[in-house]
């Protein structure tokens, strides 16, 4: 179809389109390549494969927003189908005869069936492209969703503010437009023999603008043209994601959700010395440098956020979009100077970094694999280090755990008080041998208010039969959250005080009262020998009940229940089965909150929140989470008491405090899971 000179400009054009594009990526691997050593990653074949299907199925992005998902599906479909409709396009350029219009009768001997299937799905996919792009522009520029804004107290780069995004975003819709309906027009210029069933869209088209061999040509450089446009465009656009997504998905996390990267990495390269934390861009991990090259700047993780939601500073996705901002200036342009600033001058402030409640949401969210959670521990664990300000609840409680082993400023000797008021001894761990240790944590062993409902844990166990003992004041918080906070070096005198005691006690498994003991005595202590069998205090009473050491004798039917998943037990481990299992058994009424399991919403305690001197503004989550409940119950069955179940000693205080702001006391009550099966049961007191 292109003559002599038109066939060496078309090749003069990709051989440049092809160098800015080598170019761009070779300076975004090089970019990635700076960052501190990761994690050691295995089977990275394996993982790349698995994550190559993800990406073909769409696996990762139903996890929220379902219509505007299967929008991208057809989005994405169209897209893959036109790397191969642009193939043919160039043959059909370059190679005299190469056409394939009217089942291929001007390329001869061509299978036919085959060539009319290829033009059908060419020209189906291309309507499904022009409908998703024009639903996603409309979305963006004319509807101006509010899930695609940050708030005004989010720290954003300043091209960001000036409207980088929706430039992007209006460059690449514009191409998209601009060459599938190019490439519909090229087609239909060429029916001049009159409509094709294989081609519907193009014979519309046809039957409006009739054929014409030079709007062929028009058309044909136009959609070609297009495309030696947008391939180096997008190493230099947030629409880098389109490459970088699939091998951030293929290289992501292996280790477990529960277990944080070291502050300094394991393997030191060339014998080089890190600072622990972060405090510039390359002070992350290369796996994290690599996250702001394959985000897809779609605000899934602010959606999920419970310090965003609060109105808080902290937007997971405004910290991936400026490190993306951040390297591009650096790299792409002049100011190499900014990669020596600090991240909480350049991706995030430092009041946001102090208002994540590491509840995980976000990254469980992403469909690409990002981890902008672990970014804020890093940076925190370098605030901490250079001497930032940090809040004076934070301090004090950080204080305490140093010289008590608990948050409460309590005496170590007042841990196992409550267990020497109970009407029948609890062993001690740590002077003779039982089969479960009970690690009771913080809120469990010192809180007046939680203090009822371990001593019924305790009836429970012992009424069951077990053999548990608890480590009186040898225990030590099991420093989850001092980790989290990131006082690292306070984490590890934690571990070292726990380990100790664990080597004077002689057990068979770990029983835990807190998801967040549970979540690092399971995940984080292997990383320093404590390799043991820890199980949520749910799973062992469900294990009592079903092997008849408990017997449930008074069904519940009275109650009206819904259940709340804390961050630690479900999203970070999975622990969705026993809570739901138990309160089957025990004959209540059960209903599901919207979101629930991994989809939960954060009480707004973790992190080191609970310690807060100062509270925040703003509705907070664990309000939220209670008016949630009221509307998930509904107006029936308003002779049930309806509770909210809590399987977190944390949870039991936040929630309780939560009814009472919200003024819906008498209307719903906090009530832990162990109540409920103490009165199943009727456990003796």
């Amino acid at each position: 179809m292109l003559n002599t000179v038109e066939k060496i400009i078309f090749i003069l054009l990709a051989i440049t389109a092809a160098g800015f594009t080598f170019h761009g990526f070779k300076t975004i691997i090089d970019s990635i390549r700076k960052g501190r050593p990761a994690p050691e990653l295995k089977d990275v074949p394996g993982s790349l494969v698995k994550a190559a299907i993800a990406v073909l199925f769409q696996q990762t992005i139903f996890k929220a927003r379902k219509v505007l998902s299967a929008i991208h599906m057809g989005l994405f479909f169209g897209l893959i189908t036109y790397a191969i409709v642009n193939l043919v396009d160039v043959l059909e350029g370059l190679i005299p005869g190469f056409d394939l219009v009217y089942g291929g009768v001007h390329l001869p001997n061509a299978p036919t069936g085959l060539i009319n299937a290829f033009n059908l799905i060419a020209d189906v996919m291309s309507g499904a492209l022009l409908i998703a792009i024009t639903v996603f522009l409309v979305r963006r520029f004319i509807v101006k969703d509010k899930a695609l804004t940050f708030r005004d107290n989010v720290l954003l780069n300043p091209k960001v503010k000036a409207g980088g995004q929706a430039r992007d975003s209006l460059t690449v819709g514009v191409f998209v437009i601009m060459h599938v309906g190019a490439r519909l027009m090229s087609q239909a210029f060429r029916l001049d023999a009159g409509a094709d069933p294989f081609m519907p869209i193009a014979s519309f088209l046809n039957s409006i603008f009739g054929a014409s061999e030079t709007g062929v040509h028009v058309a044909w450089w136009i959609s070609l043209g297009w495309v030696m446009f947008i391939i180096p465009y997008l190493s230099r656009s947030k629409h880098t994601h389109f490459f970088m997504s699939p091998v951030n998905l293929g290289l992501a996390k292996q280790n477990p959700r529960g277990q944080l990267d070291p502050a300094i990495p394991l393997k030191v390269i060339e014998g080089q010395k890190f600072d622990p934390g972060a405090k510039v861009v390359y002070d992350l991990a290369w796996t994290r440098v690599m996250d702001a090259y394959a985000c897809v700047q779609c605000n899934r993780c602010q959606d999920v956020c419970p310090a965003n939601f609060q109105g808080r500073p902290l937007s997971p996705s405004a910290l991936e979009v400026n490190k993306r901002y951040l390297l591009k200036e650096a790299t792409f342009g002049s100011h190499p100077e900014k990669l020596l600033l600090p991240l909480t001058e350049t991706v995030i402030s430092p009041e946001a970094v102090w208002s994540c409640t590491t509840c995980y949401a976000c990254v469980r969210v992403c469909p690409v694999g990002n981890e902008p959670m672990a970014d804020i521990v890093d940076i925190r664990r370098r605030m901490l280090i250079d001497g930032y300000e940090i809040d004076s609840g934070v301090q004090n409680a950080l204080q305490s755990l140093a010289t008590n082993g608990n948050w409460m400023s309590k005496g170590k000797r007042l841990r196992g008080k409550w267990a020497k008021e109970m009407e029948f001894p609890v062993k001690n761990a740590t002077e003779e041998p039982v089969e479960h240790l009970w690690f009771v944590g913080d809120t469990a062993s010192f809180d007046e208010r939680v203090i009822p409902n371990t001593k019924m844990v305790a009836r429970l166990f012992n009424q069951g039969g077990l053999d548990f003992g608890i480590m009186y004041q040898n225990e030590s918080n099991s420093g989850n959250d001092v980790r989290r906070v990131g006082e690292e070096g306070l984490f590890e005198q934690l571990v070292e005080q726990n380990m100790e005691a664990f080597g004077k006690a002689q057990f068979k498994q770990i029983v835990t009262t807190d998801p967040h003991s549970f979540n690092t005595l399971k995940n984080e202590y292997p990383q320093f020998g404590g390799k043991f069998e820890v199980k949520h205090y749910t799973v062992t009473l469900l294990k009592l009940i079903e092997e008849g050491k408990l017997t449930v004798k008074n069904k519940l039917s009275n109650y009206k229940v819904t259940f709340h998943d804390p961050c630690y037990l479900g999203r970070y481990n999975g622990g969705f089965t026993a809570p739901r299992k138990l309160l089957e058994l025990l004959g209540v009424e059960f209903v599901e909150m919207p979101r629930n399991c991994e989809n939960s919403f954060c009480c707004g305690a973790g992190g080191g929140q609970i310690w807060m001197g100062k509270v925040a503004p703003g509705e907070r989550p664990a309000e939220n989470r209670i008016k949630e409940a009221l509307t998930a119950f509904g107006e029936g069955a308003k002779d049930k008491a309806q509770l909210f179940i809590v399987t977190c000693p944390k949870d039991m205080i936040m929630y309780s405090d939560a009814v009472k702001t919200t003024g819906n006391e008498g209307k719903i009550e906090v009530r832990d899971i162990i109540q409920l099966v103490a009165e199943a049961v009727m456990v003796v007191a």
